[in-house]
């Protein structure tokens, strides 16, 4: 039994975590919607479902990642209606700058990416099925909705009011108020704007295209009943926005047609607030990931910040916020590159220990970073006592597990050939200097290298130098 607990959304509570199929987890996450950049509250739910499945491989687990592409939906319409170009031809960059973005922020890619225009056949089998099965019917207006009181258990993820639920009632819209918990279009019919982008499919039950809802519920059973001949996944992830309506709807059409839960965990990750407000346009507070790679941001500092707070609890992104995670990250590097000539002799203590008792308990980040910066200092106190000794060691092992699992030692800078000739070139001529005891040469040669931004550090094994 493995002895990581998560918390369940479904149930309101931190349970031990035990997959369907002993070893193997199926992890679905829902991905972006490529009709613009990623902003950087995406980003830190993708994050926290990084870290889950990295911990989940620690434990020696073997994770089946799928993660949805949304490139059909309310909002890629509108928006490649208003560029005057098909949804593909819109979408097509924004989802490449999503995996630039990715591999920016050091996210390890999911085993399969399912874009929703790729898995329409399996959509419209889907509606079929709920068709076939009573619980989804065609309404007046030529779309296909899913009939809320065919589905009693409806509601159970949101904690929603089934006093609440407007039996009829019909939303045809992707995006909905919270207080309208009305039967939903699972397949729209097409209109004139969906035809001019390329958003219209022919279908049995009329020409459409795909409810936002349903593609998710699709492609999940789709991948893992052909991969797995499964139809439940071990946990479904995304940001708490998603819980209503959202995976709502996706329980009730998936379950509606398997007749088996669709997810056995839930998990949810919080807002991410700029300036004290959640992240909108509308607020003027909008800010992608390439916005902080274009700035030079280190991912790892990103990283840090996030996993400074919990991921079901808001973080605030602001500079100051960033600028502490930056310096932690510096001294990370800094203490790694130390620990290298001087640790040796250096035990590793409880920071393993520690680390895993924090993740193991939902994932708690913030504890775990706090047992590696206390193992930083520990063993920067330890190495001021003793006499450094080069080469690898138990200090060395366990701070490069902790230290990679969260992935926050800087970012190696690529150094141009010209300025490493140029630097081996200043250091020799102050070790000349230093050997003649010329020490103002030898001051003014670090002062030159300084002003070049390069950072030099006199050890036992010679005069060590990087880039700032």
């Amino acid at each position: 039994m493995s002895p990581l607990s998560l918390y369940n959304t479904m149930s309101r509570s931190v349970e031990p975590f035990q997959p369907l199929t002993p070893g193997r987890v199926l992890l679905y996450t829902c991905g972006p919607t490529v009709w613009n950049y990623a902003h950087i509250g995406n980003f830190r739910t993708f994050l926290f479902e990084d870290l889950l499945r990295r911990w989940l491989e620690h434990a020696g687990l073997d994770v089946f990642h799928i993660m949805n592409l949304t490139d059909v939906d309310d909002r890629v319409i509108k928006a490649a209606a208003a560029a005057g170009k098909p949804i593909t031809e819109h979408t097509e960059p924004f989802t490449q700058a999503f995996f630039e973005d990715r591999d920016y922020l050091r996210i390890n890619p999911a085993h399969v990416y399912t874009p929703a225009t790729k898995y329409i056949p399996q959509m419209i089998a889907l509606v079929q099925r709920l068709l076939e099965r009573g619980v989804a019917y065609k309404g007046e207006d030529g779309s296909v909705y899913f009939a809320l009181s065919k589905f009693p258990k409806y509601g159970r993820l949101s904690r929603l009011d089934t006093r609440q639920i407007k039996v009829g009632a019909r939303v045809a819209s992707d995006e909905y108020a919270k207080d309208d918990p009305s039967d939903f279009a699972l397949w729209k019919r097409a209109d004139a704007e969906d035809e001019s982008v390329g958003a219209a499919w022919d279908a049995p039950f009329g020409r459409g295209r795909p409810g936002w809802h349903l593609e998710c519920s699709a492609m999940a059973l789709d991948e893992i009943g052909r991969r797995f001949d499964a139809q439940t996944l071990d946990i479904h992830c995304g940001g708490i926005d998603l819980i209503f309506p959202h995976h709502e709807d996706e329980i009730a059409q998936s379950e509606g047609a398997t007749g088996q839960p669709f997810a056995r965990y839930w998990m949810h990750g919080e807002f991410l607030n700029v300036r004290g407000t959640k992240m909108s346009k509308r607020f003027g507070n909008f800010l992608t990931a390439r916005d902080l790679r274009e700035q030079g941001v280190d991912a790892a500092a990103v990283r840090l910040l996030f996993w400074q707070s919990h991921y079901r609890q808001p973080i605030d992104f602001n500079d100051e916020a960033l600028a502490g995670a930056t310096e932690g990250v510096r001294r990370l590097g800094e203490f790694h590159e130390r620990l290298k000539r001087e640790g040796a002799h250096l035990k590793a203590g409880n920071l393993v220990t520690e680390f895993t008792a924090a993740l193991d308990d939902d994932l708690d980040a913030p504890r775990g970073v706090a047992a590696l910066f206390e193992f930083v200092r520990a063993a920067n106190r330890e190495m001021d006592r003793g006499a450094p000794r080069a080469g690898g060691g138990p200090a060395l092992e366990a701070f490069e597990r902790v230290a990679g699992l969260l992935d926050v030692l800087p970012t190696a800078k690529a150094v141009d050939p010209s300025l490493a000739s140029w630097v081996a070139e200043r250091l020799a001529a102050r070790d000349q200097a230093r050997k003649s005891k010329d020490f103002k040469a030898a001051d003014a040669i670090r002062a030159e290298l300084k002003a070049r931004g390069v950072e030099i550090e006199d050890t036992p094994q010679g005069t060590k130098w990087r880039v700032a």
